[in-house]
């Protein structure tokens, strides 16, 4: 038996489709290098959250940003009208930075850190994988 890949935008759709057709209201995958969590919303809509541990090289390396699971990568929510914001900018640990898109649902990306910003490392609109550098962002000293 091959092992299932979780972070592939139909596997998840599969998942919630399953998980719709069966009545039951979520699904939750805990493995060391992150979590998955699947919660149906009721009339065809799902929250879909993830969470992946910060890479980090050394101390002063920046944090990297990764994808939590494949999808399409939005910098910006997609029906958001705001223009947006330029780089470098300060966030906190708990800001959304931007989105993975799979089919009709949005997974937020938050940065997990607090610091500064610096750089887009994946162009908005392309497919990105699991793990896959979305943004990076300097640590205070």
């Amino acid at each position: 038996m091959s092992a299932i890949d979780f972070s592939d935008p139909a596997t998840i759709a599969f998942l919630t489709d399953a998980l719709t057709a069966a009545g039951v209201r979520g699904l939750e995958i805990s493995r060391p290098d992150g979590q998955l969590r699947i919660v149906l919303l009721g009339e065809g809509g799902a929250r879909i959250s993830a969470q992946v541990a910060p890479r980090r090289a050394s101390d002063s390396a920046p944090v990297v940003v990764t994808a939590p699971l494949a999808g399409h990568f939005c910098a910006e929510h997609p029906a958001a009208a705001v223009t947006p914001q330029t780089l470098p900018r300060s966030v906190s640990d708990a800001d959304v930075l931007g989105f993975i898109r799979v089919g009709h649902l949005l997974l937020p990306l938050r940065a997990g850190r607090s610091g500064v910003l610096t750089r887009l490392l994946a162009e908005p609109g392309t497919l990105v994988g699991f793990g896959d550098p979305l943004f990076e962002i300097e640590l205070p000293s």
